[in-house]
Parts: structure tokens; sequence; C-alpha cells
């Protein structure tokens, strides 16, 4: 369904949009056009005094805090290295910005998302970042089951596959969220306050 109108009580939420994972090959959408993109809506929604939260991922110093499921496909944390987890310079913290940190795909689980969004009245999601069939979608998805309503700027995620990315967007998130683009999302954000 395309984004024609938000909630007066929305949020972006950007989700690892950091030196660690900008640098890896992503699909189909470069680091590029996720990190300007992102950087766009977080511009206009500061603009909009609408809340804008920075999410990161960090393992600590000694990737302790790292999960290490017994799984099929073994999930090593990444080589630690100072900048890892250091946001993309275009989304430079504002003052007015809520900044998370999470040790998992999702943002919710063990974090202050939720009661941030809480507390300030917040009953839609607008969702931004890396990677779209991990970050994004687990993110999405605990936000579904919290009765937030959720829009996913696809033009504004990436993954490390097209197929990845075509699965995510077309056959997951359509069923919990709303789909569209940077340029609608914008659009809805400026019909709303006019």
């Amino acid at each position: 369904m395309p984004v024609t109108d938000l909630s007066p009580r929305t949020a972006l939420v950007v989700l690892d949009v950091q030196q660690g994972i900008l640098g890896l090959p992503l699909q189909p959408h470069p680091a590029a056009r996720v990190v300007d993109n992102s950087a766009r809506l977080a511009h206009a929604f500061r603009a909009a005094g609408l809340p804008v939260v920075l999410v990161n991922v960090a393992h600590g110093p000694d990737g302790g805090a790292a999960l290490r499921p017994r799984a099929d496909v073994p999930h090593n944390p990444p080589a630690l290295h100072p900048e890892y987890s250091a946001l993309a310079p275009e989304l430079a913290p504002h003052p007015t910005d809520l900044l998370i940190t999470k040790r998992q795909w999702g943002a919710f689980t063990g974090t202050e998302l939720d009661i941030q969004l809480r507390r300030r009245g917040i009953e839609e999601i607008v969702l931004t970042g890396v990677a779209t069939n991990l970050a994004v979608e687990s993110t999405a998805r605990c936000a579904y089951e919290h009765g937030y309503h959720v829009v996913v700027t696809e033009d504004a995620t990436s993954t490390f596959s097209a197929e990845h990315q075509e699965f995510a967007i077309t056959r997951i998130l359509p069923m919990i969220a709303r789909i569209d683009s940077t340029d609608a999302v914008l659009l809805a954000l400026q019909s709303m306050q006019d």
C-alpha cells in the first residue's frame, strides 16, 4: 500500500548505518544511497519536530556481548575495531536525537527503544538501514508485535544480496508494514505539515 499519510506521532528509526557495516558489499542499493536517503529523512523529521532514533550495533570491546547461537550457519561476530559502531558522518546525532545501542539484529530486545517511543506517544515508526532481512526485518517484526504501525523505506535499506532484499520487501514485510520510497515518505511528511 503506498504511503500517502503518516501519523502525527511518527518517529524515524535508522538501523546500523555505521562504519563497520557500510564498507561491506550491499545490494541492491549501495551504501551511499542508504546513507543519503536516511540522512534526508532524518533532516526532514527533525525539521518537523518528530523524533529521530539512531541505532547502532556493538558487541563490546572484547566481543563478549555478541550472540553465538548454535546454528546451521555460524554467526561469528565481526572483527572489532574502534570505529566499527561509529555512525556514518552524514548521520551525526543532533541534540534532540535518541541514541540506542543494541547487541543483536533487532532494536527492541534489551534496549530502551520501546519505552523511549511510548513516553513520546509514538504510534508509527519509519525504518531505514542495514540489513533489510536482518536488522530491519527483526525490528519491524518486534514493532508489529508491540502494536506500532511500521513503514519501511525500500530505497533507504539494503542487504547482502538482491535476493534477500526482494524476499524481505515483497514476502515478509508487506504483512506487517507499508513499503514505499524515501520520496513518498518525505511527501507524506510534508502533507502532514500543510
